[in-house]
């Protein structure tokens, strides 16, 4: 039997940040993960990726890997150009006239996961088991022992459920969930446009749903994250890619010169979770496992790895029992806050940004065009957007 303070199911970026975070303060972990290890990158950019927010990286120079993701293919952006279609209301932030070196990063995200990996795989309080299954998880009011598909048994004084939008963990122990389909597929793909992207992180909210250019390493080079009706997404996704890259360039109106599409097109289904319970016994609920929202803002990680910086934080700080009831509930109560208010945000922003009623579209067009105008305001639009507070 092998015994560790920590087991984390989940080995994606906020596991890992978790994990690593927790084996820095000198707490034993180990983490489960049924795929295989994060591998070197390739030539071709991954089409999952994450804009990471100052809040996140700071995060990730604590734990000491910000200066590894950085190396592989990390794209500052230093602003943001941000349209309705319709109303042709407008908003952009630029970095220096927030006295900041850049607004975030965009990063793939296999490179976090490799940075992750590394720096655990050379700490001597870091177990990990990569294409593990576990079988069976038994808790007491005092341990949670985990039943490996290799018949090794693991006993933890906590089990953190890391393991995703469909977490089987948070089914097992009835941790019931709020849920809606937010209507949306959202298609993701590389891009290489005529134009450079300058740095420039743009999003164009159509009447069906937002459209996002994000800036990779190379000049010419985007992520997008198009997120449209299901209808439409169907028809997307049956264009050729010569259709298909003229469809985003006439969707961006341009901005970007011509585009042709660079990889394989992805489309997932898009669903707000939310966890009405993320405590149970001695096991936690982190990252997707507790709650899932838009991507219009980039959020999803960023809310995930706020998860794992609190909770590193609860369990380094208390002097009394390893996770205790009182350090559990406390972790609960501050991120289920934080997260309701990003998901009623972004229902907020959904809402108001798509479809083509009059009344919706005045309030676009204004709203952006005053926020633009109003520094105050506006330097709290970017605090939220950059720090994601």
């Amino acid at each position: 039997m092998q015994q560790v303070q920590v087991c984390i199911v989940g080995g994606g970026c906020v596991g890992l940040a978790a994990a690593l975070g927790l084996a820095k303060q000198g707490i034993r972990v180990a983490v489960v993960d049924r795929g295989g290890e994060p591998q070197p990158l390739g030539e071709q950019y991954e089409t999952r990726v994450s804009a990471i927010s100052l809040a996140s990286q700071q995060l990730f120079d604590r734990l000491g890997v910000w200066e590894k993701i950085k190396s592989l293919r990390a794209a500052p952006y230093h602003f943001m150009d941000v349209r309705d279609q319709d109303s042709e209301g407008k908003i952009a932030f630029n970095a220096a006239d927030l006295e900041l070196s850049e607004l975030g990063h965009i990063i793939e995200n296999e490179a976090i996961r490799l940075a992750l990996y590394d720096a655990l795989s050379k700490h001597p309080d870091a177990t990990m088991l990569f294409n593990t299954q576990y079988t069976a998880v038994h808790q007491t009011d005092t341990d949670v022992l985990v039943t490996l598909d290799s018949g090794m048994p693991l006993m933890a004084k906590l089990l953190i459920a890391a393991d995703g939008a469909n977490s089987g963990l948070r089914k097992q122990f009835n941790m019931p969930i709020t849920f809606w389909d937010y209507d949306h597929h959202a298609i993701v793909a590389t891009v290489k446009t005529q134009q450079i992207h300058a740095q420039t992180a743009r999003q164009v909210f159509l009447p069906t749903g937002p459209l996002a250019f994000l800036p990779l390493h190379d000049a010419h080079s985007h992520s997008i994250v198009w997120s449209t009706s299901p209808e439409h997404a169907k028809t997307l996704m049956a264009m050729d890619d010569s259709t298909f890259s003229k469809a985003i360039h006439q969707a961006i109106d341009g901005q970007c010169g011509l585009c042709e599409v660079q990889s394989e097109r992805a489309v997932l289904p898009l669903t707000m979770r939310y966890a009405k319970q993320w405590v149970n016994g001695k096991v936690v609920l982190m990252g997707d496992a507790a709650h899932t929202i838009h991507p219009l803002a980039g959020l999803g990680m960023n809310l995930g790895l706020k998860d794992a910086a609190l909770l590193i934080e609860l369990l380094s700080q208390s002097n009394d029992t390893f996770a205790n009831t009182k350090t559990l509930r406390e972790y609960e109560r501050r991120r289920k806050l934080d997260a309701q208010k990003h998901i009623a945000m972004m229902q907020g922003l959904k809402t108001l940004f798509e479809g083509n009623n009059p009344l919706k579209k005045l309030i676009r067009g204004v709203g952006l065009s005053m926020v633009d105008k109003l520094g105050p305001i506006k330097d709290l639009f970017a605090k939220q957007a950059i720090e994601g507070k």
